[in-house]
């Protein structure tokens, strides 16, 4: 519950002023971790410091961004009833599996942001060992600024934050959804009663989401973890210069089958 609590707590704050995330909260999960509320993540071993800056791209300039990013009202397309996204990471690949009837908001939304290229070149910025892991902040800031407050209805909730199923995070208000999402490590049940609408599920390379990074834990304010308000404003810079363990999403792609 208190990482729950920190995860809701934490978009919240990043909103206000320097977003900071707690519970798997749409914007919250995917902005910051629990800062006060959610217990720190267990450290694990890092990777050699040569071998995590080789695997990570560097970040994006304004020019290479898919033109869509800068104009959210364009991203609006209906996503296919079942549809495969495959993320390549620092670590290796994984593939989720959405289905669109599960929560057609959410769906809709991870599709676009995936054709789009939004979550190319971004960072695992929350892992939290036992919990979940979250990711969804563009590495360039001027994408964040358009994106913070593009918000999506909710879902119904019609599948249990069970391991490995996928979910936006939100704030602690209705209808708060943005870019943030998170993949369950565990049984996650007591979201299910907290407007947290899984929308797919990883159905390859779940042992690439368990490896990721988890060393650093929860943010601001209540660990030593990335700052979610920070990330959304200096991007990439900040996560690369004062978290450069972190893993990387080098590309996420809609997959053929």
């Amino acid at each position: 519950m208190k990482s729950f609590l920190s995860l809701v707590l934490f978009t919240s704050a990043f909103f206000a002023c320097s977003k900071t995330t707690t519970e798997p909260t749409a914007n919250t999960v995917a902005t910051a971790a629990p800062a006060a509320t959610s217990a720190p993540a267990a450290p694990v071993p890092s990777p050699p410091a040569a071998t995590a800056a080789a695997t990570k791209p560097s970040s994006p300039g304004a020019s290479t961004l898919h033109p869509a990013l800068l104009s959210p009202a364009h991203l609006n397309e209906k996503a296919p009833a079942v549809f495969k996204a495959k993320f390549t990471t620092s670590k290796g690949d994984f593939v989720v599996e959405v289905h669109r009837d599960w929560a057609p908001n959410g769906a809709d939304r991870f599709y676009n942001l995936v054709k789009a290229g939004f979550f190319d070149d971004t960072r695992f910025f929350r892992a939290i060992e036992g919990f979940m892991v979250q990711f969804g902040i563009n590495g360039d800031p001027a994408v964040n600024t358009i994106w913070q407050n593009e918000n999506i209805s909710d879902d119904s909730v019609t599948q249990s934050n069970k391991r490995g199923f996928v979910t936006f995070a939100q704030r602690n208000t209705p209808n708060t959804r943005s870019t943030q999402v998170f993949i369950n490590y565990s049984d996650n049940k007591n979201l299910d009663g907290m407007r947290f609408a899984p929308f797919g599920q990883v159905v390859k390379g779940m042992d690439v989401v368990d490896s990721l990074y988890k060393g650093y834990g929860e943010g601001a304010p209540g660990g030593a973890g990335p700052n979610q308000g920070l990330i959304q404003s200096q991007g990439n810079a900040y996560l690369d210069t004062g978290f450069p363990k972190l893993d990387a999403i080098k590309a996420a792609v809609i997959a053929s089958k």
